[in-house]
């Protein structure tokens, strides 16, 4: 027997040598190509996320109704959609009529109201097919009530001081999950994987990542699924340590400040030092969701206009030009203004009233086209200017030879400008296509906004 595999090891040997390309073949060249390719998190250095709010964003709510406008949203030049979450909806304890997206029944199937596996594949595969990315929306901390594992696997769940399984907060509809338990986390991580077995999906954004889950299940969860696919992580938290295994935290420090100084509690330049305390804190190199709307603060908080005023273009300007990643929530591009209810049907109208789609397609492009505004390291760190005006904010940032500077004035009234000497010149104001000489500018119109591309 030992004569016969020596035979056959031989004939194996031989066959794999003749199938191996020649050096300098285009097979070789093909196969270093693919080992070079941009992976993520370097891979959305320059793009913008897309939050999809599948149940609101048509009459339908369903995933065929939305793949009708995916060449739209191609368009508007976002690349990486985030889905919120696609999973049946618990009926026990259920808030409202239609519950909360975030109370999972099932991780393994589809909600029906949306449709079926098969129609998921096809958003997925439409998706990829223009070249965008999806992520799926992953609820790890807590599942509904009647999801099978309460009564199947009740070790798997937190328990109060009687041993009851419990709950966060005010958040009756969901049971909070034990992921010190290693099985817990063994089952989420297989759960994970189906998704992208099953639909290739592209990644995840992880809601409330870093509360009662410890570190090292994320650990175990990008060892096993980085493995199959290169993958993007987005994570609900705003904490240093998540960058240990995740590509992007939120910033929701950014965010408050951005209202207070829509309030007039604050000022530019106080916004600027939660600026420089926030990359004090995190560094460079890690990329920070930046945005003026998602599904919460539109539900709970108010519409970017209840919460920014006509200042909304101005905040929306500074989040896609300072520094992180930003993105757009659904219907935020034409000027969405309403809060979206919760637990019920409520469509978005995609009448596009105040012109917005322009402005966020061009707010896009701007990031898309200039280096010096890409994320984490890959874009430059932003230097603020003497505006001599604590009301108005300049700042420049650079990249190799590009450099892009922003002006922007963060009050409602008009506001003095002096800069300095440097920066004399006349420019284009890529927002605006209007030509305007620097040495000459004196004052801004209220919320003014003002961008350079050198």
């Amino acid at each position: 027997m030992k004569k016969y595999s020596i035979y056959f090891l031989t004939l194996v040997l031989a066959g794999i040598y003749a199938c191996t390309p020649a050096e300098g073949s285009k097979e070789e060249e093909k196969a270093k190509a693919t080992k070079e390719e941009v992976t993520f998190p370097e891979l959305a250095g320059n793009m913008t996320i897309y939050e999809v709010n599948i149940r609101q964003f048509t009459p339908e709510g369903t995933f065929k109704a939305f793949n009708e406008h995916l060449p739209r949203l191609k368009e508007l030049g976002t690349e990486i959609l985030w889905l919120m979450p696609i999973q049946p909806i618990g009926e026990k304890n259920r808030k409202g009529s239609l519950g909360s997206y975030y109370s999972i029944k099932d991780y393994k199937a589809v909600n029906p109201e949306f449709g079926t596996l098969e129609d998921f594949k096809t958003t997925v595969d439409k998706a990829h097919e223009l070249g965008m990315y999806v992520i799926l929306d992953w609820v790890p901390n807590h599942t509904a009530w009647d999801h099978p594992w309460i009564k199947g696997h009740p070790e798997y769940y937190a328990k109060d001081s009687l041993g009851n399984i419990t709950y966060e907060a005010d958040w009756t509809d969901i049971a909070l999950l034990d992921h010190s338990n290693a099985e817990t986390r063994k089952e989420m991580i297989d759960a994970m994987k189906f998704w992208i077995d099953e639909t290739d999906i592209d990644g995840f954004r992880c809601d409330h990542a870093g509360h009662e889950i410890p570190l090292y299940f994320w650990e175990e969860a990008t060892a096993t699924l980085d493995s199959i696919k290169d993958l993007f992580w987005l994570a609900e938290w705003d904490e240093p340590r998540m960058h240990m295994e995740l590509d992007v935290t939120y910033n929701w420090s950014i965010l408050h400040a951005t209202e207070s100084v829509a309030k007039g509690e604050h000022s530019a330049d106080e916004l600027y030092e939660s600026i420089e305390k926030d990359l004090a804190h995190y560094g460079h190199s890690p990329f920070r969701l930046l945005m003026t709307t998602n599904h919460d603060e539109n539900a709970w908080a108010g519409t970017v206009f209840e919460r920014y005023g006509e200042g909304h273009k101005a905040f929306a300007v500074f989040t896609f030009t300072v520094y992180g990643i930003p993105m757009i929530y659904s219907g935020q591009e034409v000027g969405l203004d309403k809060r979206l209810a919760f637990f019920e049907k409520d469509s978005i109208s995609w009448n596009d009233e105040n012109g917005l789609t322009d402005f966020y397609k061009k707010l896009v492009k701007l990031r898309k086209d200039n280096a010096a505004l890409w994320s984490g390291h890959y874009g430059g760190m932003p230097e603020k200017i003497n505006s001599n005006n604590e009301n108005i904010l300049v700042y420049s940032r650079k990249k190799d030879n590009n450099q892009v500077l922003v002006i922007l004035n963060l009050s409602n009234k008009p506001q003095k400008i002096e800069l300095s000497p440097e920066l004399s010149g006349e420019y284009e104001n890529y927002m605006t296509n209007e030509q305007i000489d620097l040495t000459s500018l004196k004052s801004l119109k209220p919320y003014e906004y003002i961008v350079i591309v050198k």
